[in-house]
């Protein structure tokens, strides 16, 4: 792999750009492997990057049924934070937060990591008193976060509406200077090609219909493109994790919703924060192209949609245009949807299963771009090692037999 430099870019421009390589390969799959990896985005990706790069295993597949990042991470809203209430999460978070800001060097690909900050909204007196929880507990485990005063708001955010008689006052806000934003499409990317640069194996359209096993091993998978064998099979399918874990025949803790967002047209800038206002369920960024990124809940109802609805997004605006009266002027430029994982306690899955061989990395439901690095990089030491990552540990597929929830489905305001 040629190294990405202003060098390089310097060095083609003399040719027109006719010289670049390929970013990563298009091998056809071969017949067996040490480890295969179902799905291509971007927890798939960073486990099979961190796999060959941490531990050496190089002899991996990562089959995808569409294209590379053309699930949840290219339908997201790319925000980045670790601010939640959990010990376990805050330690999952934290860390792939802190990989972020070095992702763009490791893996010699411009991710647009952004650490614009992160706001918080307190518009209720119950939320201000659950922020300053958060805050005590994210102090404690050496995360830097602050409680920041009405007055500070507004300094951050000059759109948002403080009037004191406006239906949802601004009480405060709980503020992370070190969280922000990345590139959806380039973290996928980013990490495809610095693990097919490690000899990762990356087949696209390549669709998955059955986990083969022998009794209680893992033998490998049936795919589109023929049968693959494998000593080990990591599932990453976020929004159809239940489904491929049924051919398996195994049952998982989880159902899936659609979870929508929409960007307005592009407009000047006019906030350089990211701004999650939990009371009226939205929250907000600017891209780098000028357009408002919007997203707010899930579907209340099982379904695969990657449409959207206009009901769930004319709630979430109607909302946000209370606390932004400046966005009632935009007009929509697009919407979308993701297929999200959701558990019942709203924290991951990362665990080995009952069938030897076989893992199981989903349940991120609303928070799974945040945590693709740090996801990626204790998915990969369980399944290099057979036993769960420390910080993996507490995310096991026994919590729910054992009565060990994670609870952050309230606890972290808007699980976004």
């Amino acid at each position: 792999m040629k190294r990405y430099s202003i060098f390089s870019l310097a060095r083609n421009a003399f040719n027109y750009h006719k010289d670049w390589q390929r970013a990563w390969r298009s091998p056809e799959p071969k017949s067996e492997y040490d480890v295969v990896i179902i799905g291509a985005g971007g927890h798939g990706l960073a486990t099979a990057y961190y796999l060959a790069k941490e531990h050496g295993v190089t002899n991996v597949a990562v089959l995808e049924k569409g294209w590379l990042g053309g699930g949840n991470t290219g339908r997201n809203t790319t925000i980045i934070r670790s601010n939640y209430l959990q010990d376990e999460s805050m330690a999952i978070y934290e860390l792939a937060r802190s990989l972020y800001e070095d992702l763009a060097q490791d893996v010699n690909f411009n991710v647009m990591f952004s650490p614009r900050g992160l706001l918080m909204l307190c518009q209720t007196e119950h939320e201000l008193r659950a922020m300053k929880r958060t805050d005590h507990a994210n102090r404690l485990a050496g995360i830097e976060a602050r409680m920041i005063s009405p007055a500070e708001v507004k300094t951050l955010v000059p759109i948002v509406n403080d009037a004191p008689d406006c239906r949802y006052p601004i009480l405060g806000a709980y503020y992370q200077p070190r969280g922000g934003t990345g590139r959806h499409d380039a973290v996928a990317w980013g990490y495809a090609r610095a693990a097919d640069a490690r000899g990762v194996d990356i087949v696209q359209n390549c669709e998955v219909f059955k986990i083969l096993r022998e009794g209680d091993r893992v033998q490998g998978v049936e795919t589109s493109r023929g049968t693959i064998r494998a000593k080990k099979v990591a599932v990453v399918t976020s929004g159809n994790t239940s489904v491929i874990m049924e051919t398996a025949g195994l049952r998982m803790p989880m159902e899936s919703v659609c979870l929508q967002a929409m960007v307005s047209e592009p407009i000047k800038p006019c906030m350089d924060v990211v701004v999650m206002a939990n009371t009226v369920h939205g929250y907000m960024s600017q891209s780098d192209k000028g357009e408002l990124v919007i997203g707010g809940g899930a579907d209340p109802y099982n379904n695969y949609s990657q449409r959207g609805s206009f009901p769930a997004l004319e709630h979430t605006v109607t909302a946000l245009v209370e606390t932004f009266p400046i966005i009632s002027r935009l007009r929509m430029l697009r919407m979308w949807g993701g297929v999200v994982d959701m558990t019942g306690d709203r924290s991951p899955i990362i665990s080995k299963t009952d069938v030897g061989g076989l893992y199981v990395n989903a349940g991120w439901g609303t928070g799974g771009f945040k945590s693709i690095p740090g996801s990626g990089f204790v998915f990969a030491d369980t399944v290099a090692n057979d036993r769960p990552h420390p910080i993996a540990e507490p995310f096991g597929l026994n919590r729910f037999m054992e009565g060990r929830l994670i609870d952050e489905s309230v606890a972290a305001a808007v699980a976004h």
